[in-house]
């Protein structure tokens, strides 16, 4: 009798302790597929080299706006002083304005052209295209933010960092 308890109790441990290893397997693993899924999400979500990894708006979303150039270099150079007076609004039908006010003394003059705007080579550029020609522009984009937009002129080294006005 002595000898039966003694199985019963070394099966009981037995089942229980395989039982446990296997939870324990499959913990295991599913935290590693988890784990696998969030780096390859983290990594995948992110379209521009500037960021950002991951947005819950869409990108059209995301361009409509009014931008105004905060920082603009060319080789290098800072030459924002030469884009503080645009202004340029995009909206999420595609519709843009560009527009532009300079001083010569005490004359103003004011430049503005209608057109559109629109997501081309599999959303990584921005194609501008507007009445005056002049201002027609295809950028990559760098960053696109809801409150910030870096771009880098096609066959150029300008970069021009966008902030809503």
């Amino acid at each position: 009798m002595w000898w039966s308890d003694k199985c019963k109790v070394t099966r009981t441990l037995t089942y229980t302790n395989t039982h446990k290893l296997g939870l324990m397997r499959t913990m295991t693993t599913a935290s590693i597929l988890a784990s696998i899924t969030l780096a390859t999400l983290s990594v995948g979500c992110g379209k521009y080299d500037d960021g950002p990894d991951f947005s819950l708006r869409s990108r059209n979303e995301r361009i409509a706006n009014t931008w105004n150039v905060e920082n603009a270099t060319k080789g290098g150079s800072d030459v924002t002083s030469f884009f503080t007076q645009y202004e340029l609004k995009m909206s999420k039908d595609g519709e843009a304005t560009l527009s532009a006010n300079y001083a010569l003394g005490d004359l103003t003059f004011e430049f503005a052209t209608s057109g559109s705007w629109e997501l081309v080579n599999k959303d990584e550029d921005l194609k501008l295209d507007f009445e005056n020609n002049d201002a027609d522009e295809t950028y990559e984009i760098l960053r696109l933010k809801e409150d910030e937009l870096w771009l880098r002129e096609k066959d150029s080294d300008l970069e021009l960092q966008l902030k809503p006005s």
